[in-house]
Parts: C-alpha cells; sequence; structure tokens
C-alpha cells in the first residue's frame, strides 16, 4: 500500500530554540537483545525545568511499539501526538519508566538500533536515539547512563556499552549479561552499544599522571591483522591531545568498534566510537597509503572528540560545527604534526584545501548553501556538509591565525574550563578563545569575525598591484565581496586574513617594510587582517615590480582574484618559498589553459592545450631533486573536471571533460621520457611503510604510470601497459598494485580486463578492497560511451548490495558524483539512471539517497540540453508521495536553486 505523504514538513529554526522543559538526570537502560524483537525498559529521573514555563513531557520517538508507561512505578495517562509521546500533569520531580520493543533486523535506514552481519550495533547521531526508546532526544539533555545488557552467549558473547564495565555475568539458558556505567553525563546522541562475536586488539597505555588506560579495537575474527594501524594511530592521537593541548584521555578503556553497514565514516560515542571498516581495518596487502592516512585522521577525530565534542556538546544542531569544524581542525593539526618535515605538512594542507575548493566552494555557490551555524533546517541529517565540517574548520584556523598558535591553546583551555559538562553554543567557543588573549585582534573584531558563522558563501578577494618606480613602492588594493545565497541577498565584510609575500622577478623573496609602519621588524611574510570592502597596504624599498604572493598557505576560504601574468605565475611555481601558493600558480596555469579552450569553440581533437612554457615548467617540477615526491604529484595533477567547471558561468559538462582529457594527454605525451625516468626514480620503496616520504614516491610513481600508459594508448606501444601489469602482478602491496590496476584502467588498455578479473580473484573475500574494485570501475573514463551499462552490470554481480552504503556508494556515488564526463549525458540516460536510484534507496535508507540526490546540486550551470533534462529528473524525484524529508527538503531546495 502506497503510504502518502504528510503535510509538508515545518523547517526548525535556530531564532526559535527554547530551553527544555525538562531535565533528565539518570537514565537506567536494560536491552534483552534480540534480532526479531529487542525489549527495551528504560527508567529516568526527570525533573521540571524552573526556568520554563509549565508543560506537559514530550518524547520523541521513531518506530517502536509502545507497551508500558509508568509514572513512580504506576500506570499513567498518556497520548500519542503523531510520533511524540506526550504525559501531561506531572509532579516536578518523578520517576519515568516506560517499556518498548523494535525490530533491529529490519532497521535498513541504519539509525538507531540494527543488526549487521548478526551483530548489534547502535548510530544515535543526530536522532536515532528515539528508534531505541521514547526519550527527550535532543543534545541539551544530559543524563548519567546506566546500561543493562542481556543477551544469549554463544550469539552475542561480547557485550559493549559507554563508560566502564562494573558487572557481568551468566543468565538462566544460555543467556548472560553485562553491566555498564558511564562516570560522565552525556546526550542521547552519544549512547551506543554493541553486542555480537567480535575480537580485540588491546594495548594498555600510561598517561603523564601515571594512570593506566585499556585501548580496545573490536572487530570481526578474521579482520584482527587489520587493527594495528588503527590502534597505533589511537595512541598517537592520545598522546598528541594531551601534549598539545593539555586534554588527557579521562576513561578506564577506550573502546572502538568496527562495523560494514555504516551510514558515516565514524562515530564518536563517549568511549565506544562506533567507526565504518572503512577507517579501521588496514594491512599493506588490503589498505593503499590513502587507506592508513585516512585511518589515522578519523581515528584522531573520533577521539578528540572525546573533549570537543562530548565533554562539551552542542546546546541545539544549529551549533553543529562547534563540534565537527574544531574537531576537523584538530585532526588537521594532528596530522601536520605527525609529519616529519615542512613539505609533508605542506602537502597534507594542500589535499585538505583541494577538499574545500572542490566540495565546499560548490557547495556555497548552490541551492544548498548555508551558513557555518545554519539558521533553519528541515531533516538535520542533511547538514552534516563539508560547510558545517571542513569550512568551520577554516574559521578555526583563522582564529589560531588572529591569536597566534599558542593563544589559540590558552583559549582551548579557557574553553574547557568554563564549559566542562555543558552543551553550549558557537558564541561560547569564539568568545572563549577572544577571551583568552584580550589585546589580539580576533578580541578587537569578534562581532565582524562571528560573521563567517551567520554567512553564507565564500568571499571573493579582487587584488590590484601598483609599482611606484619612482617612490620604490608596492601597493596592493583589495576589494571583498559576497554573492547573495539562497535566504541572504545581503552580506557585511568579513574579517579575512591574508598572508603575502613579495618576489622579485628572478625569483629572490624580498624582506617586507610596511609603509606607515617603519619601526616594524623586517619579514619576509605579513598577515594583513582585510575588515572593509576597499582595502591597501603599502610596501616601501622596492626596487623593481615585485611578483605578490597572495593567500600564504591559503590562510582564509576565500576565492582570490588576482590577474597574474603567465610569467608572474612560472616565477611563483618555481620559487614561492609557500609550498601552497608554488602548487597554486601551477593549478591557475592550468586552469587557465583549460577555460581558454573551453570557450574558444575550438576543435579539442589534435589540439595543444598547454603551451611550452607550462610543458617545461611542469618538467622542470618533476626533475627537481629539492622537492618531495609527493608534492611533485599534486603539481602534476591537473585540477579536476569539477573545479574547472566551478570556474564557469555555463558548463558543457562533455566539453569540460575533452578538454581536461586533451590537456592530460598532452603531458603524458610530451613528457613521456620524464615520466619513464620518475616511474625508475620512484617505483621502490623497500619495505612497506606508509610514511609521507614513502608514500609520496608510490603517489608519484602511480602517476607516472598513468602517463606512461596514457601516452601508449596514443601511440599504440604496448611496452607500458605489459610492464604496468606485470607491476600490478609483482606488487608487494595495495598501493602499488592499485595503482597499476588503475593505470590500465584510466588509459582504456586492452590489458585492463585481465587485470580487473585477477585483482576480483585475489581480493573476493575482502569487502573493502571490493569497494575500490567496484568503484574503480564506475569512475572509469567513458571513451566509448558504455560507463553507464557496465554501471548497471555492476549493480547485478552479486558481490552488489544496494542496503550496504559502502557498496552503494562504491558504484553508485562513484558514477553520479565522482564521473562527470560519464554522468552527464546528452541523451539524459544518466540523469535517468540517477532519479531511479535516488528513489531506490530512499525506500531503504533516507540519509544516503539524500547525499545522493545533492549529486545535482549545480543543475542550473549546465549547458542544454544538460540542464533541462538535469531538472526534469530532480522534478521526476520531487513528486514522489512517499520521499522521505530527507530527501525531499535536498530535491525541493535543488529545484528552488
Amino acid at each position: 500500500m502506497l503510504q502518502l505523504r504528510d503535510a509538508q514538513p515545518v523547517a526548525v529554526r535556530r531564532e526559535d530554540y527554547a530551553a527544555p522543559a525538562w531535565w533528565i538526570d539518570t537514565v537506567d537502560l536494560t536491552f534483552d537483545l534480540d534480532p526479531a524483537k529487542t525489549r527495551v525498559l528504560n527508567r529516568m529521573r526527570m525533573r521540571r525545568n524552573t526556568d520554563v514555563p509549565v508543560q506537559p513531557l514530550r518524547l520523541d520517538g521513531d518506530e517502536l511499539n509502545l507497551a508500558r508507561v509508568l509514572v513512580n512505578g504506576q500506570g499513567a495517562s498518556f497520548r500519542m501526538e503523531g510520533d511524540q509521546l506526550v504525559i501531561d500533569a506531572l509532579p516536578d520531580a518523578f520517576e519515568l519508566e516506560i517499556f518498548t520493543t523494535c525490530c533491529p533486523a529490519k532497521n535498513t535506514k541504519l539509525m538507531g538500533l540494527f543488526v549487521s552481519e548478526d551483530t548489534f550495533f547502535t548510530q544515535c547521531e543526530a536522532e536515532g536515539f528515539r528508534r531505541i526508546t521514547y526519550f527527550l532526544d535532543r543534545p541539551d539533555v544530559m543524563a548519567s547512563y546506566q546500561v543493562m545488557l542481556r543477551a544469549n552467549r554463544s550469539a552475542y558473547p561480547v557485550l559493549l556499552s559507554n563508560g566502564n564495565l562494573v558487572e557481568q555475568g551468566d543468565l538462566p539458558e544460555g543467556r548472560h549479561y553485562a553491566k555498564w556505567v558511564d562516570p560522565f553525563k552525556k546526550p542521547s546522541y552519544l549512547f551506543a552499544l554493541v553486542a555480537g562475536k567480535l575480537v580485540a586488539r588491546e594495548q594498555r597505555i600510561k598517561a603523564r599522571n601515571g594512570k593506566e588506560h585499556l585501548l580496545q579495537v573490536y572487530v570481526r575474527s578474521g579482520d584482527l591483522d587489520k587493527t594495528e594501524h588503527a590502534m597505533n594511530s589511537l595512541i598517537h592521537s592520545i598522546a598528541w591531545d594531551e601534549a598539545r593541548f593539555g586534554l588527557p584521555l579521562d576513561l578506564d578503556r577506550f573502546m572502538i568498534v568496527a562495523t560494514s553497514d555504516f551510514n558515516m565514516g565514524a562515530m564518536e560515542n563517549k568511549g565506544l566510537n562506533i567507526f565504518n571498516t572503512k577507517y579501521v581495518l588496514a594491512n599493506q596487502a588490503t589498505a593503499t597509503d590513502a587507506d592508513y592516512s585516512n585511518i589515522e585522521s578519523v581515528v584522531g577525530h573520533e577521539y578528540f572528540h572525546n573533549w570537543s565534542g562530548d565533554r562539551v556538546t552542542c546546546r541545539d544542531w544549529f551549533q553543529l560545527s562547534l563540534k565537527e569544524g574544531l574537531t576537523v581542525f584538530r585532526d588537521q593539526e594532528f596530522s601536520q604534526d605527525l609529519c616529519a618535515d615542512a613539505s609533508a605538512r605542506a602537502v597534507k594542507r594542500i589535499e585538505d584545501v583541494r577538499v574545500l575548493r572542490t566540495s565546499q566552494f560548490p557547495e556555497d555557490a548552490g541551492p544548498m548553501a548555508h551558513p557555518v551555524r545554519p539558521d533553519s533546517y528541515i531533516e538535520i541529517s542533511n547538514f552534516y556538509t563539508v560547510t558545517i565540517y571542513e569550512k568551520g574548520a577554516e574559521v578555526v584556523r583563522m582564529m589560531q591565525t588572529l591569536v597566534g598558535r599558542k593563544g589559540f591553546a590558552r583559549g582551548i583551555t579557557l574553553y574547557f574550563e568554563r564549559h566542562d559538562g555543558h552543551a553550549v553554543t558557537c558564541d561560547d567557543f569564539a568568545q572563549a578563545i577572544a577571551d583568552a588573549n584580550p589585546e589580539s585582534e580576533l578580541a578587537a573584531l569578534l562581532p565582524q569575525f562571528k560573521r563567517w558563522y551567520s554567512q553564507a558563501g565564500t568571499p571573493r578577494v579582487a587584488t590590484q598591484g601598483h609599482y611606484d618606480a619612482v617612490a620604490r613602492t608596492y601597493t596592493l588594493n583589495f576589494t571583498q565581496s559576497c554573492a547573495p545565497t539562497p535566504g541572504q541577498s545581503i552580506k557585511e565584510p568579513f574579517v579575512i586574513p591574508v598572508t603575502l609575500g613579495l618576489l622579485a622577478q628572478d625569483g629572490q623573496e624580498l624582506t617586507l617594510h610596511l609603509a606607515g609602519d617603519e619601526d616594524a621588524d623586517a619579514v619576509r611574510s605579513h598577515t594583513l587582517v582585510l575588515t572593509q570592502q576597499h582595502e591597501s597596504v603599502t610596501f616601501n624599498g622596492i626596487d623593481s615590480e615585485p611578483v605578490p604572493s597572495i593567500l600564504r598557505g591559503f590562510s582564509a576560504p576565500v576565492r582570490l582574484d588576482f590577474e597574474y601574468t603567465d610569467a608572474q605565475l612560472l616565477t611563483l611555481l618555481a620559487n614561492d618559498p609557500d609550498p601552497f601558493n608554488r602548487w597554486e600558480a601551477g593549478q591557475r596555469l592550468a586552469l587557465r589553459s583549460a577555460i581558454s579552450l573551453i570557450t574558444s569553440g575550438a576543435d579539442v581533437v589534435g589540439t595543444t592545450t598547454l603551451n611550452d612554457a607550462f610543458v617545461d615548467a611542469m618538467r622542470g617540477v618533476l626533475r627537481n631533486p629539492t622537492l618531495d615526491s609527493a608534492f611533485k604529484e599534486l603539481v602534476l595533477t591537473l585540477p579536476s573536471e569539477t573545479y574547472i567547471a566551478e570556474q564557469l558561468e555555463v558548463v558543457d559538462p562533455q566539453r569540460v571533460h575533452a578538454v581536461r582529457e586533451a590537456m592530460r594527454a598532452q603531458l603524458a605525451t610530451a613528457l613521456f621520457s620524464d615520466w619513464e625516468w620518475a616511474y625508475e626514480q620512484n617505483q621502490d620503496t623497500g619495505a612497506y611503510n606508509p610514511d609521507p616520504l614513502s608514500a609520496g614516491r608510490r603517489a608519484l610513481a602511480g602517476l607516472a604510470l598513468v602517463n606512461l600508459c596514457l601516452a601508449a594508448r596514443a601511440s599504440g606501444d604496448s611496452v607500458w601497459p605489459g610492464k604496468t601489469l606485470q607491476r600490478f602482478k609483482d606488487a608487494g602491496n595495495m598501493t602499488d598494485r592499485f595503482n597499476a590496476l588503475n593505470a590500465l584502467v584510466s588509459s582504456g588498455h586492452a590489458l585492463a580486463q585481465q587485470a580487473l578479473a585477477r585483482f576480483h580473484a585475489i581480493f573476493k573475500n575482502e569487502a573493502l578492497v571490493i569497494d575500490k574494485w567496484f568503484s574503480l570501475q564506475a569512475g572509469s573514463p567513458d571513451r566509448g560511451g558504455n560507463v553507464l551499462a557496465l554501471v548497471k552490470q555492476l549493480m547485478k554481480h552479486p558481490d552488489f548490495s544496494l542496503k550496504n552504503p559502502n557498496r552503494a556508494r562504491s558504484v553508485i556515488f562513484s558514477y553520479c558524483s565522482a564521473n562527470p564526463g560519464a554522468f552527464h549525458r546528452a541523451d539524459a540516460a544518466g540523469y535517468v539512471w540517477w532519479s531511479d536510484r535516488v528513489i531506490e534507496l530512499d525506500a531503504i535508507n533516507p540519509q544516503v539517497a539524500a547525499r545522493l540526490a545533492r549529486a545535482l546540486d549545480r543543475w542550473s550551470k549546465l549547458a542544454e540540453p544538460y540542464r533541462s533534462a538535469a531538472r526534469e529528473a530532480i522534478a521526476r524525484i520531487a513528486a514522489r508521495p512517499d520521499l522521505s524529508k530527507d530527501t525531499q527538503e535536498v530535491v525541493t531546495r535543488a529545484l528552488a536553486g
């Protein structure tokens, strides 16, 4: 029977926030775990919030079977209003008992309590706890939890929850129990339980204060050999957080559990982190260098939440970046601090900025644009976005820039001293950083700085340089602006730290002498803090017109407009001591060539897209003995099709794809001997080690193989494809093996099919490796227009399951979101297939469906016939009467945009 959609979902607005009418002091939960019918007994001690007018108690619930409600041990009168359980005429303090049942085995949404491969897991952020029991399911209600888990011992020998294990034992009929007590108050979204057949890697560590802690990483029995890196990452995270910010591990034990069915990457439940297997399991045979890096970052991220998210949490979900933006910044700093040298730190920074500019900048310019602290939402799950996370991290980074590294550490200390154990706001965080640094620019500019939280969109900083030969001065004039976004037509000036330097024409870095500040020490890099729409800065003692190096280290999340000449960019590329701007110069040169050809209308086939100066500059980077391999790989990787498209007013995806492919082919052919040299220099990295130096060499060798196979395809030569297949067969680690496979697949060589078959045969029992196998094919170049047909075949493969989010992402997202050249078809077949998948997924897992629905966020920029066809596909989804509010919000906003 078709379920009709309810009335239009009502938006939740930040301005409507009101404190809860009731507080929950203690929660005593008893679970009798059964996949078909889990029984949950919830006893709560509650009291009225005397600061709020008297109101009925309204408890949230979702897909629960309610069996009993008792107040102080007596039957209570209640009513249901939608999904809420409402109780009137309650005393000021009382004990409430609620008994419910649910069916975890049928929970395909993977929110609340669900079963994955015969193991119980929970996911409660943001509003999943209401799918376990009726509750005040909001982050500002913090309570003390005691949890009793009961289950069949043979089926579920491991019973875990938050906090400390205080009691365990046997029960009749082959059952057993475990009792857990969390010593810290927490909101319901941080609750977790796990029950199943698991094994653990254990490590005891001693903190600086001499206290011992037990660390455990739980996985399925066959995966224990893949947990060493995750454990080491956890140990490094604990040590770093205490050394950098003075924040110690506060629990007797800390647990990580991995599951293959998970909507998110990981979840920071207090003391019991639940992870997608993708961010736990690794050994050199099954995981790439990128996997190792991601595991280190995500393990760090979730552990750092123990303070920035758990000990101090969000007052409401509009403050989500309070924990996520801050913690992304912390995990970025962690990964950089683990790097042995400045070059590796720079590579990490460039990688982070590349994610921001290819994912968050388009979001800022699209229909889903929202501030770092949103003003409203219909479904909070839709706001776990790159704006909240990555842009939020950049806002925190700017705070550190304005107060300094030591000042920021003081601010963090004050923040936790003030707010430990409370649910607070982004304003509280910013105020603590400013108050700890009263003489800083942040303190002076705090009200204006907080516009980063309230205004959506990516600011543009237009810059012009003027050299006065007579006065020997150089002046930079800055103009900042920000385009309108949905619901925000007028933007006030931001506080924008712009770090800059000057280079002479020969590439030498100049000493800076600011006009009007002659007493200041001479420096080679200066941070100008923009606060007005128009500002300028002048430097004295400049003997000839310099080359400005602006926005060093990407000091603010803005678009920089400066009319560099090719010669100036080549100077920066060859000489800038700031690695980010050196990389950026190469990207600008490549982007300039791409846009010129795209907009010219010229035939791409047989066209020389890159001039000799650029090719020579790339050769110079590749051959430069002073540059790290990892940095070379970044410079020699062309801007993505997505990033190129974002620079255009109207986008023809097929032309963008064709131009970029032509650029790749030219670089492959023109630098053929250089690629051969680079491969030979970097192919042997010795015994496997995922450290930045070794990983960088493997990355450059992999890029070299891709280019050598591309060049061979153009020339008809079979030597390098043959060598690449042999490399694939002989590889001693997954990075080298997968790089070789990627080179064959991306070049479209006939040997790719042989390698793909062999790869599947070797790794058919390794789910995460097979995800890579699916993803590589779904993301392959569409030279014959056959990738959509291939994707349809992949979905029929015995190893494919739509219900597993990782597998769905490996095929559907790889095609729709990461393969624009194949997805944007003139016949609209890609869009039709996408709309079918969104609708199909929405009935199973609305969160995953809503994320897939965002693949056409930027449809209004498309040229015809893509534009009309994309809009029609979105409208087809929006017209569904049974659509979840998750997906409905996304497609409704897309159509409005």
